[in-house]
């Protein structure tokens, strides 16, 4: 398993994380995305570390919890050996402080993860969300006490935007507080929003991404083509799951999976498998987290590394799942002087 350097941080994560949304299934979003239990966890970390992939990532939202609790159960007496990616912020009580990036709640949360992971710090934790009723300077102030406190090891944010987390870097360097390293964002091969400012940001700011949804929320799975119904399997399948998510023309989703078709003709792999080896050789991209239902989505997954798409087979992927740009980014396209990242 190849590692590299979290964003301008010193310290090394897999290119590949497991995500523990699959673990617990306490409702029917999560479960929609798998319901592992401790058992089925415990299989999928014991293959994970015997391939190498040390980094778990989760939340405290993830059913209501479970998730980690689970996750601290699978990793009792292998702390050392592994690295915890988990997120806060997102509604965790009823009462008027249960939601957001206050020193409060953040405090509370934090104090919250550490118990169900049975774990006396975090090495990775991350701002799920923006939080814009809270000031920048209260939320990073929180956090970096919690760094010095040693309960947490490196910060980070989740779906941000561009600005907010400019803003949050440069509030850091005033004050001299600890910094985000990474960026937990939405990519994939049919989400390539990432790309026109948050890519530009991480490079210039050394914030590397951690990627979550890889495979275009189970759009690129290897299941979904043009005249062929769902598998009862998709996450797809469910109402709920579909209407989180980022909305995608069928017929773009159908022209990026033929092109990920031929390319896994070529190179004898899955889709799944072109589709994050593409990920893995964009810029910024520190670790792509993977799910998985069971043991048999996990090794194909695992499958991703260890070998490399070609320079012209990245090219017709990329020309693919091309978009037009959002202004201003396809006015600054157009500049000769603008060097570009992708």
């Amino acid at each position: 398993m190849e590692h590299r350097f979290l964003g301008g941080s010193g310290l090394k994560v897999p290119v590949l994380s497991f995500g523990t949304g699959t673990f617990g299934g306490a409702s029917e979003f999560f479960k929609a995305w798998g319901a592992n239990n401790l058992a089925e966890a415990q299989r999928v970390v014991d293959v994970c570390l015997d391939a190498g992939l040390n980094m778990f990532d989760s939340a405290d939202v993830y059913s209501g919890g479970a998730a980690e609790e689970i996750l601290g159960q699978t990793i009792k007496g292998k702390r050392d050996s592994v690295l915890i990616s988990t997120k806060g912020g997102f509604r965790t009580h009823p009462d008027p402080n249960g939601t957001g990036s206050s020193r409060f709640h953040i405090i509370r949360t934090l104090e919250a993860s550490l118990k169900r992971l049975g774990t006396d710090y975090i090495d990775l934790y991350q701002l799920h969300s923006f939080d814009a009723f809270t000031p920048v300077e209260e939320a990073l102030s929180a956090l970096d006490t919690l760094v010095k406190a040693g309960k947490i090891r490196y910060i980070g944010c989740s779906n941000y935007s561009g600005w907010h987390l400019m803003k949050s870097l440069a509030t850091s360097d005033r004050y001299g507080w600890s910094r985000f390293v990474a960026h937990q964002a939405y990519y994939s091969l049919v989400g390539r929003d990432y790309e026109w400012e948050l890519m530009p940001l991480g490079l210039d700011q050394k914030v590397g991404a951690v990627v979550w949804s890889p495979l275009g929320w189970g759009r690129l799975t290897g299941k979904i083509r043009r005249g062929q119904p769902l598998p009862e399997s998709s996450r797809l399948q469910s109402k709920v799951v579909v209407d989180s998510g980022p909305p995608l023309d069928n017929e773009y989703v159908y022209k990026v999976v033929d092109a990920l078709d031929e390319v896994a003709q070529e190179t004898e792999k899955t889709v799944p498998q072109v589709a994050l080896n593409w990920l893995l050789q964009r810029p910024t991209v520190a670790t792509v987290i993977i799910g998985a239902r069971n043991e048999e989505q996990l090794r194909q997954n695992l499958g991703a590394v260890g070998w490399k798409l070609t320079a012209e087979q990245v090219k017709r992927l990329d020309a693919a799942s091309a978009t037009t740009l959002a202004y201003p980014y396809w006015h600054q396209d157009g500049f000769d002087r603008n060097p570009s990242p992708v």
